[in-house]
């Protein structure tokens, strides 16, 4: 009997470390599957953040792009406000010598027609804003009015018409928007100071120009 009750025991352990060993495969299998699941959505959310990092660099490259065109494009515009407020200060026109702003107004807006300075509806009405804004600022300042023309043509005709520009403007401003002539003063650029290049028509049309600097 003790020999029979030993074998049952025996079985009985047998038996129970078999479920044991089920039980604890069974247990872990089902701890790894959710784990395997979350590494899974892990893995696939850093790859979503790194598709947008990616989609970030890209629009501040652009962003970047941008900023350089616009610098160059400023840089070109500040060197001709630079030699005007050097040409006023020398005249003695300026009361504290600083350069305030200036206003660019491109052929899409002046549309002066190809050899000619009339200014067109859209000019004046841009001129008049302009007008105001001095108004309204109700400041001491001086105005030089820069013609620019692309390089098509003689060297002397560009001149020539720049200034004829640039004149046009002044006497709006003077006759229309009641700004002192002593106040302004007129010259003509032709096409020595271009902004973009002249082998496109793209580029002829921003050359095309009249830059209003404002100097105190």
């Amino acid at each position: 009997m003790k020999r029979l009750s030993l074998a049952l025991t025996a079985v009985a352990f047998a038996t129970a470390g078999c479920a044991t060993k089920d039980y604890v495969h069974e247990y872990v299998g089902g701890q790894v599957t959710p784990v395997n699941k979350r590494v899974d959505v892990v893995e696939s959310r850093a790859a979503v953040s790194e598709a947008s990092i990616q989609g970030l660099n890209r629009r501040a490259d652009g962003a970047d792009a941008a900023l350089k065109d616009q610098s160059a494009k400023i840089d070109g515009a500040s060197r001709t406000a630079e030699e005007a407020l050097s040409r006023a200060t020398a005249a003695g026109k300026l009361a504290e010598g600083k350069l305030l702003y200036e206003v660019v107004m491109t052929d899409d807006t002046l549309r002066f027609n190809l050899e000619g300075a009339d200014l067109s509806k859209d000019a004046k009405q841009q001129l008049d804003t302009f007008a105001d804004k001095l108004k309204a600022e109700n400041g001491n300042v001086y105005i030089e009015i820069q013609g620019h023309t692309d390089t098509t043509g003689s060297k002397a005709y560009n001149n020539k018409l720049s200034l004829a520009r640039a004149e046009e403007v002044r006497s709006y401003l003077n006759m229309n928007c009641g700004i002192p002539l002593h106040r302004m003063s007129a010259i003509g650029y032709g096409g020595r100071s271009p902004l973009a290049d002249n082998k496109t028509r793209a580029g002829r049309i921003q050359n095309r120009r009249v830059v209003l600097v404002v100097l105190r």
